[in-house]
């Protein structure tokens, strides 16, 4: 299948990919601002997310984007991704260093990172209200969990929309539908990367974003840590976070235009 996209703007291909409690919506507030900045830019939602449904059988979300950069005639792009978008990014990065020219990584999971102690027990409650049918007080335990003090009541709703959107379409899938994961090594990342922290984040985030420098011994990774940020720092401060990313982009995958 392909993934439900927009694409904007013309210039080298840059390729937004959300976190796993939103979808391509989360971009509202930068993908206009990096079109603007001599971009051509892609986001799309991941199978489960959004107006992209869960089909049956197991997928593999890197996959499902390099397709979509395929039949979107794209070589090769930089990625930006939040959270369980930026695992995604890396492992593209990792499995073909090619299609890679740059990585923003904004708060960013990474393949095989054993979460800590805190993040397994947020998961763990986040089932016990699904399992007890209470799909909102999940969703209230994600916008409580992942946003920040300087989310505003805007940044809320949107969170909530997207994340009730998410549980009503992976709650009504079909059994054997979910995500195949593949072993990388991250040290074959060559792109230059700029990882992104919260200082209001969960610490298991923190501490991936600053060990990456070590993780991903061919590339240049730049670690910046935002202490006013929770875990989304371009729903809470989205200008701050556009000017930050586009930055960055420009210095090593400049635009044309």
């Amino acid at each position: 299948m392909t993934l439900a996209h927009d694409v904007t703007g013309d210039g080298p291909a840059l390729v937004l990919l959300h976190s796993g409690v939103c979808d391509r919506r989360m971009w509202d507030p930068q993908w206009p601002v990096l079109a603007g900045a001599g971009y051509r830019v892609v986001r799309c939602d991941f199978r489960g997310f959004g107006a992209s449904p869960l089909t049956g059988g197991p997928h593999n979300d890197p996959e499902d984007v390099l397709a979509l950069m395929d039949t979107l005639g794209i070589a090769r792009a930089a990625l930006l991704g939040s959270s369980y978008g930026g695992h995604v990014a890396l492992e593209i990065a990792a499995r073909h260093p090619e299609r890679v020219a740059a990585l923003a990584l904004l708060c960013a999971g990474q393949p095989g990172y054993e979460p800590s102690a805190e993040l397994r027990a947020f998961g763990e409650r986040e089932d016990a209200l699904l399992a007890a049918g209470d799909v909102a007080g999940a969703v209230e335990l994600n916008v409580a969990t992942w946003l920040g003090p300087e989310a505003d009541e805007p940044a809320r709703t949107a969170l909530r929309t997207m994340q009730r959107r998410a549980f009503d379409v992976q709650l009504a899938a079909p059994d054997g539908a979910g995500r195949r994961e593949v072993p990388v090594d991250l040290a074959a990342v060559a792109a230059p990367c700029l990882a992104v922290s919260g200082g209001q984040d969960l610490a298991d985030f923190r501490a991936i974003a600053a060990g990456l420098p070590q993780v991903l011994r061919g590339a240049d990774v730049r670690h910046v840590e935002l202490p006013w940020a929770g875990h989304f720092p371009g729903m809470e401060r989205p200008a701050e976070t556009a000017e930050l990313v586009a930055g960055f982009l420009n210095e090593v995958y400049p635009a044309t235009g």
